[in-house]
């Protein structure tokens, strides 16, 4: 039974990774996590300079799961080098590092740091608001998608993955634009925008205001997402949003994802990658799939 999968032409051992910001750089988790059983760690966001993130309170729970605005705090590209890439580098899973910014350059600036690093793949976050364009964000622009995703290809030594925002009126726009810069992958979906108010209180849960809407709530959102975007672009989809099963890691699957992060559910249950790869392989056994790729796309 083949449970690996390739994307722009690195093999994971399984389809299954961790979601940027909610796996911290695997560290925190290995006590919990084998981490030689997953197919890629992906690190939280790393920019070229420590972030010290939004104000608290940043994080409050949801029907159907959470809103944060962490604001991607981040002790900066140096001190990741320098720690978590040698940690990570103990495993047998391979390291995707996602790069935040603030400007073209900011993130260019880590992709060329990255260029000698033993990394395997980049996650670009372009639902990071961009500063120069008065705060909207680099992924609901197709113009910004483009040009960013190539102005980091000039940099990178890996494949660049471009992780997209939901937050569009039209996904399939932002993910031909992606490709059209020169993705070597996409993945989907970043968080949807949210607001909760305490009534008691009479004020804001988040002292953002807003947040990213994440956990089950989101997942027929990702799902449709997903197969749209599978529908319109040649290259792979990492899909994610409210996956806590292998059941929920399947359906990605068939809708055209090559692979799948899990998020959300890290923090209710520790160990619920490890339960979805388990699931996904008994689901092979029962069902007798020899090849885990038989699956991807399957439902037309």
């Amino acid at each position: 039974m083949n449970t690996k999968v390739n994307i722009a032409g690195v093999t994971l051992n399984n389809p299954v990774m961790t979601a940027s910001g909610t796996f911290g750089s695997g560290e925190e988790f290995s006590e919990f996590v084998d981490l030689n059983k997953l197919g890629a760690v992906v690190t939280k966001g790393v920019a070229n300079v420590p972030w010290p993130g939004n104000p608290v309170p940043r994080i409050a729970e949801v029907y159907g799961g959470m809103l944060n605005a962490i604001g991607l705090q981040n002790p900066g590209i140096d001190v990741f080098i320098s720690r978590d890439i040698p940690f990570l580098k103990k495993y047998d899973t391979k390291i995707i590092v996602n790069v935040c910014g603030r400007s073209t350059e900011d993130y260019c600036q880590v992709v060329e740091r990255l260029a000698d690093q033993p990394v395997d793949m980049l996650e670009i976050n372009i639902s990071c608001p961009n500063v120069k364009e008065g705060g909207i964000a680099f992924g609901q622009d197709p113009k910004a998608v483009e040009e960013i995703t190539k102005a980091v290809k000039k940099y990178a030594a890996q494949p660049v993955i471009m992780k997209l925002s939901p937050n569009v009126t039209d996904i399939t726009v932002m993910a031909k634009a992606a490709e059209a810069g020169g993705a070597d992958a996409l993945s989907m979906i970043n968080t949807l925008t949210g607001m909760k108010i305490d009534v008691q209180k009479r004020q804001f849960a988040i002292a953002n205001k807003t947040g990213g809407l994440s956990g089950p709530a989101v997942r027929p959102v990702a799902v449709r997402m997903v197969y749209q975007t599978a529908q319109a672009v040649s290259i792979p989809i990492i899909g994610m949003g409210g996956i806590q099963t292998a059941e929920d890691a399947l359906e990605f699957i068939l809708a055209g994802a090559a692979a799948v992060s899990v998020g959300t559910a890290n923090f209710a249950n520790p160990a619920a990658t490890i339960d979805v790869v388990n699931g996904i392989e008994e689901y092979m056994r029962m069902n007798h799939v020899e090849d885990i790729n038989e699956l991807i796309g399957a439902v037309k």
